[in-house]
């Protein structure tokens, strides 16, 4: 590879590859895959075994657990329901979600359940959207009454049980109050899984019908879905979750696991499964303005607003908080400013990395982000979950060394 106004220079390539082989020397991450690409180049690293105790190597095809990095994704969907006006950023969900009518509130977020105050306004689309409707995944809250519900009730995707369909998921979320008025502060994961009933529920389909209708096919991502059927799970390696304490790992096979089977919820906040190439094609295609080859996937401004801060200062001021004092996302590189629709926004220079870059990183190891300004894209794959760093160091060093692989 030379050096160009469009491609990356051949020594930070071998810096990139010889980083991310000593992450699977180490012994920590079994393997990887990785990809970047700039104008018309492509580089491909895969790299290691798919299980801890050898096997199949990594391959550029290996079907990875996206975990949250399916939210810049599952967000475009909502986003093809904006754009053709079937939904509208300042409407009440009420109509489609009437489970969340009438909401109450919380008097403070670590008060008993029944301590409530009605709620100012209804939810609306844009709540939503921005993760801020008022009840979500607060690591600053844990041991609180309202967090303690949210996972008794079987609200996030990471618990033992999976979670119910999603009428049954949604009454469940009705029972609850919010956490915060809608609109007024962000939180985490759960309002990503409420928009994927919404596009549902609005369209008559499943969720994952309209995704791969609107945005799968047409893009080419034959790989990414909720599951992953019998005939490519070989292509599936295990989910590895090293314990804090003693560096054990609780192991999710693919054969057997969650992702062996269509999931009673499709869950937009963490749920689907993909590669590198698939995700390739989507974010190319944010980068272009919403055009893939010659076909319009989504409007140019439905991707300015999905990849332009809505944060005011106290919601990043909270998110900030709550990135500090969780090392699942404390590493990540999205913690460097403010949040889009689905996905982080980078609005400072924190570290290698460019203001204006979008995307996120995901609990099971992933990362994947583009960078309008140097029309990059870039994807680090593992199947080690962020529980410790070990993961999200590997993932800081790839875009530590893949930002001075652009040298011209």
């Amino acid at each position: 590879m030379g050096t160009g106004n469009s491609g990356f220079s051949a020594a930070g390539l071998r810096r990139l590859h010889d980083v991310l082989a000593r992450h699977v020397e180490s012994g920590k991450i079994p393997g990887l895959v990785a990809l970047a690409s700039r104008g018309g180049e492509t580089h491909v690293e895969a790299i290691g075994t798919m299980r801890h105790d050898g096997g199949a190597p990594m391959r550029r095809d290996t079907i990875f657990r996206m975990a949250s990095t399916s939210k810049p994704v599952t967000i475009a969907a909502a986003m093809v329901l904006l754009d053709e006006c079937r939904l509208r950023l300042d409407d009440p969900v009420e109509p489609w979600l009437p489970e969340l009518a009438d909401r109450r509130v919380l008097k403070r977020i670590d008060g008993p359940l029944d301590d409530t105050v009605p709620a100012r306004r209804p939810i609306t689309v844009r709540d939503l959207m921005t993760s801020t409707f008022g009840l979500g995944m607060d690591m600053t809250a844990l041991g609180t009454p309202i967090m303690n519900a949210v996972f008794e009730q079987g609200l996030t995707p990471n618990l033992p049980e999976p979670m119910p369909e999603p009428d049954e998921w949604m009454r469940r979320l009705g029972t609850l109050p919010l956490m915060q008025q809608p609109g007024e502060g962000w939180q985490y994961q759960i309002s990503n899984d409420v928009l994927g009933v919404l596009v549902a529920r609005v369209t008559g389909q499943s969720f994952e019908t309209f995704l791969r209708e609107r945005i799968f096919d047409p893009l080419g991502m034959k790989d990414t879905g909720f599951h992953v059927p019998a005939d490519q799970i070989d292509r599936l390696p295990p989910l590895y979750v090293p314990d804090p304490q003693t560096g054990e790992f609780l192991v999710d096979e693919a054969e057997t696991g969650r992702h062996s089977r269509p999931p009673a919820f499709q869950s937009g906040g963490g749920g689907l499964n993909s590669t590198v190439d698939d995700y390739h094609a989507y974010f190319r295609m944010l980068l272009n303005g919403g055009i893939h080859g010659n076909q319009r996937i989504l409007s140019r401004p439905a991707v300015e607003l999905m990849t332009t801060n809505r944060m005011t200062p106290e919601q990043t001021a909270a998110r900030i908080t709550l990135a500090k004092n969780n090392v699942h996302v404390s590493y990540g590189q999205g913690q460097h400013g403010g949040w889009g629709f689905g996905m982080a926004v980078r609005t400072y220079r924190g570290d290698y990395a460019s203001i204006g870059q979008f995307g996120w990183d995901g609990g099971a190891g992933t990362s994947t982000y583009a960078d309008p300004g140097k029309q990059l894209t870039g994807f680090l794959l593992t199947q080690v979950g962020m529980s410790t760093p070990d993961s999200a160091r590997a993932i800081h060093d790839f875009w530590t060394t893949l930002y001075q692989a652009i040298d011209d």
